[in-house]
This record gives C-alpha cells, structure tokens and sequence, in this order.
C-alpha cells in the first residue's frame, strides 16, 4: 500500500474512519487503521473497531449453511419447506414444476425479488419484527407477502428476502435464534470476539462502535443504523475479525476447517452456481481455477465495505470505512485501495 497515501484519500472522499486487513500466504500480515469512530469526536479507529458490515452479512451466512450442511442439518438441494417449520414458502404456479432450494436462495435465484423500497434500516429498536411477520408482509420493512415471482433457477435477482428465508430456516433446524447460532458455531470458535448479530443490544452502549456518515463525511440519522435482518445484512465486525473467516475458508479449502467444514462444501460454495459465472453460494466470483477471486460487498446506510480473497493463492483483505459515499465500491476509495492490494 506503499503507493498511496490513505489520509489524503481519506480526505479527498470525506472518509471519516478506515479499517484495513490485508492476508498473505493464508495468515493475517497487518491491520491498518485510520480516523475516527465519529467526526469531531476522539475516538480513533483501531484493531477493535466495529463497523456496520451491511450485505457482507451473506458472506457469514453462508459460511454458516457449508457448516450445518456437513452437519446434516440442511441439505442444499432439497425443497426448502421440507425443513421449514416457522413460515413455508407459499406454492404458486412458478413452484409447479421447480421447488425452492437452499442453493437457489445463496445464488440469489430462487424466483423471489425484493418489493420496491423493501429492507431498509430499523425503525426502532422497540419494535423488532419477528421475521414471520417480516416474510408475511406484515412490516414496513416489505410490505408484501414474500413469494416466488418467476421460476426458480431461470435468473438472477439479488434478494435479501431470500435470506430472511435461510435465516428463518436456521432458527427452525437449530432450534436457537440466528445470532445465537452465529455465535456458538462460528464467531467462538474461531474467535471472532468483536463480531455480532444481536439486535437486542443498542450498539451505543460499547466505546468500540463506529457511526455511519454520508458522503458529506456528516454523521447520518440515528448514528448507527442497525438491519432487522441479521442473515442479509446485520453483521457488525472487525476488520481483523472478518480476515478470521476468509481465512477459514482458505483452510477449508485445504481441509483444514477448524469449524468442521469439508473442503467440497467449500469448493462448491466458491463455484459459480446455475450456469452464471459470477455468483457463488453468498459470495461473488471473478476469474476462474485456481484463480479464482471472491468477494463481498457491503452497502448500507453510513457504511461501505469489501472483502476479497483468492482462496488458491492464500491471499486477501478486508477494507471497511464508515462512509457512504453514494457511488459503488469499485469508484470510491475502496475500489482505489482494492487496485492497490491486487497489483
């Protein structure tokens, strides 16, 4: 990163704080840190600073479903309401001839697309929705009943309802809430100590926290926008703490799972699923082999992010900031830093 100067970057997009984690040779090599938790406050960003990891969420979740698939809980190609207890997906002419899948769901081509203006960020943390009510239609977060819109498998529609549909199905085979789940079988054991999907717990009450801003470098309403959806985009995290799960992706791949994930579980999370090149089991794909290059991205309000990985060459980072900069990833500062590492 020697060949460009973050601060000045970081001024010329009005970022207000920066957390990078860069893996070589499957292990963490450095952490960097810039800015501040808040504009015109003290708080600098450090090693444990928690930012909003918005759609990366999909990433964990993912993650998560390769481990309860080795487990014998969840089967990726079996019709969804086989093991739905909760809520069911509703049966209509497009799920005549084709079921919902748990693979159709991560790849984000099960038929269903997101109502207009659906999944924004919590009203009040008074009222959580349950997500029944939520796939019921019966929140302002989607204010339709969620349902398959068009044949499963016959295109691509990225959707966050689809994966309030995995969340809802974890809570069912488990029998614990998603975030308690996440917990035991993924941020312990791998010793994600700055990671967490509760929703129950108002973010302000930790010094590690970050606000979001806007493009502006202005902090945004509500200073911490939280997701009641955790599986889609409720997420908040490290820097440090996400290169932990890239890294037990890149050992999964090697079988070398310390959370008991098969390495063909894994290669096929990283394939490209239903014959579309880019899209993979949570994550995105680019190039092909063994140099494949996964990402993730996450966009939500007073927050960008990204992470990276080529799993085959053992090499990634995590770039997480707490501005929304209006533009995609790829034209701000972090697709700068992006071109940076990868050169």
């Amino acid at each position: 990163m020697e060949n460009i100067n973050i601060q000045e970057r970081m001024k010329h997009y009005n970022v207000q704080g920066l957390s990078i984690t860069l893996i070589n040779h499957g292990q963490i090599s450095g952490t960097e840190n810039y800015g501040l938790l808040e504009v015109e406050s003290d708080k600098n960003v450090n090693e444990d600073s928690i930012f909003s990891a918005c759609s990366i969420s999909k990433f964990l979740t993912g993650m998560l479903v390769m481990k309860l698939t080795n487990q014998g809980l969840l089967d990726l190609d079996e019709d969804i309401n086989n093991r739905l207890v909760s809520w069911k997906v509703p049966e209509n002419d497009f799920t005549k001839n084709k079921r919902v899948t748990l693979r159709n769901l991560l790849s984000h081509q099960s038929g269903i697309k997101d109502p207009e203006n659906s999944f924004g960020e919590l009203k009040s943390i008074s009222s959580l929705p349950s997500l029944v009510e939520l796939l019921e239609g019966k929140t302002p977060y989607c204010k339709v009943p969620v349902e398959v819109n068009y044949e499963p498998e016959s295109g691509f529609n990225y959707s966050d309802a689809g994966y309030c549909i995995i969340q809802q199905l974890i809570e069912d085979v488990t029998g614990k809430p998603f975030h308690r789940a996440m917990k035991e079988l993924i941020f312990e054991p791998l010793k994600m100590r700055n990671s967490t999907l509760d929703m129950s717990i108002p973010v302000i009450n930790s010094e590690k926290f970050s606000c979001g801003h806007n493009k502006y470098g202005k902090l945004v309403d509500g200073k911490y926008p939280l997701y009641p959806y955790p599986a889609s985009s409720g997420l908040w995290t490290t820097s440090l703490d996400l290169a932990k799960l890239v890294i037990e992706l890149m050992d999964s791949v090697k079988g070398e799972s310390k959370i008991g994930i098969s390495s063909n579980a894994i290669k096929d999370m990283i394939s490209p699923q239903g014959g579309k090149g880019w899209v993979g089991l949570g994550v995105f794909l680019a190039g092909s082999e063994k140099e494949i290059e996964i990402q993730s991205l996450g966009w939500g309000v007073g927050f960008q992010c990204m992470m990276v990985a080529f799993p085959y060459i053992e090499k990634g980072a995590v770039i997480m900031t707490n501005a929304e900069l209006g533009v995609h990833q790829m034209e701000g500062i972090i697709g700068e830093l992006y071109r940076t590492l990868i050169s």
